[in-house]
């Protein structure tokens, strides 16, 4: 969809609202003058204009009132400020886009005394336009609405439509906290080489594109015939080989379990952080003064 005729205005300027903002002005869906960055870093916001010739606000409600699609891109603690500053300035016809981590809908909509709400998941890989976002519409969005989201969320990779909300808190502990995941394996696996006697830049390389390619790989056989991920493993696994040995371990030390409890975790901490509950940071320390 085209979206050079709409105003766009982002309430908050760190790296999602950039990398929303990169993507709809590199790929020529949206004109740059029509799209607003509010943040209360005039620096920031200046640097934005500079770098994608945006207008930038330091006031929300200014930026908001004016727009047709607005979207919340700012931390969960800063929420309930953002949406009493925002409360009944927002155009009666306009979409809120939400990118807040745990935030349901009826509170945005509640806050801001405004129905028309899009929730979404984006995750990091966003920002260099790889990224996958999981979103729902709330039920006043009009087809019109629904297609400027997911225009602006696809700029930004991939985008799946859901039809609960639930699968949001889930997109949260799987695709959006995922990276992390995937980011200290290879940590993991680099300093494995380095301990063999590798230098840190070859461990890095060999780790990197064995990634890279096993990624690329699956989504070439998937294309022609799908296949699980379980029989692409048990193609590289030799009977009595290195591979076996390797699987072998990691099973035992309970790597598959580790994964899946991890996510779990995050999905259940996703839950809370909708129903208002604080963090919680564990006391780590012992008796005996540690």
């Amino acid at each position: 969809m085209d979206l050079s005729s709409k105003i766009i205005a982002f309430i908050g300027s760190g790296a999602m609202a950039e990398a929303m903002i990169s993507s709809l002005v590199g790929k020529k869906l949206a004109d740059p003058g029509k799209l607003l960055a509010a943040d209360v870093r005039r620096e920031r916001v200046d640097e934005l204009a500079r770098e994608y010739g945006i207008r930038p606000y330091t006031d929300n409600a200014d930026a908001a009132s004016q727009a047709d699609a607005v979207v919340l891109s700012i931390k969960p603690q800063r929420l309930d400020k953002i949406l009493d500053e925002l409360k009944g300035g927002i155009r009666p016809d306009a979409l809120v886009l939400s990118i807040v981590a745990g935030a349901p809908m009826q509170k945005i909509s509640e806050g801001l005394e405004h129905a028309q709400v899009v929730r979404s998941m984006p995750n990091t890989p966003a920002q260099i336009g790889e990224g996958i976002t999981v979103w729902i519409p709330s039920p006043a969005i009009s087809e019109e609405q629904k297609e400027i989201a997911a225009t602006i969320l696809g700029a930004m990779g991939e985008e799946i439509l859901v039809d609960s909300e639930i699968y949001l808190d889930m997109a949260t502990a799987l695709s959006g906290t995922g990276p992390a995941y995937v980011f200290l394996f290879m940590e993991a696996m680099i300093d494995a080489g380095v301990h063999m006697g590798f230098s840190r830049p070859i461990a890095e390389q060999l780790v990197l594109q064995t990634i890279k390619g096993s990624v690329s790989y699956y989504q070439k056989i998937n294309r022609d015939d799908e296949v699980h991920v379980a029989a692409l493993r048990n193609q590289v696994t030799s009977s009595g080989g290195t591979t076996a040995e390797a699987l072998y371990y990691l099973e035992k030390a309970g790597f598959r379990t580790s994964i899946s409890r991890a996510i779990w975790a995050a999905y259940q901490r996703s839950l809370e952080l909708g129903k208002g509950k604080p963090v919680h940071i564990p006391d780590t320390r012992t008796d005996n003064g540690g």
